[in-house]
């Protein structure tokens, strides 16, 4: 099931990424722009890093994450706890 959530360059379909936010035509979750914006990333140096991406993308993820804050501080949370659990089960291993 695709959702339409008003911004023109996001999507959300539940069988990709878990249902979460991605840049439209890509797998690349809005997580991870807000990620790289919060790291001190520019949107040129993020476009940079991921060159498939127009500027207009990167910016709409931008703001879909600043409409959405609550939303994604709840998926970066998520994922790096899912992060953490992985690596102290390899480091076990």
């Amino acid at each position: 099931m695709k959702t339409e959530i008003g911004h023109p360059y996001i999507t959300s379909v539940e069988s990709m990424c878990g249902g979460q936010p991605v840049i439209k035509g890509t797998r690349i979750p809005v997580r991870i722009i807000a990620e790289c914006w919060r790291g001190g990333m520019s949107p040129e140096e993020i476009r940079d890093a991921y060159p498939h991406l127009k500027l207009s993308q990167i910016f709409d993820a931008l703001s879909y994450a600043e409409d959405h804050a609550e939303e994604i501080e709840r998926l970066i949370k998520e994922e790096k706890a899912e992060y953490q659990a992985a690596s102290q089960k390899k480091s076990r291993a």
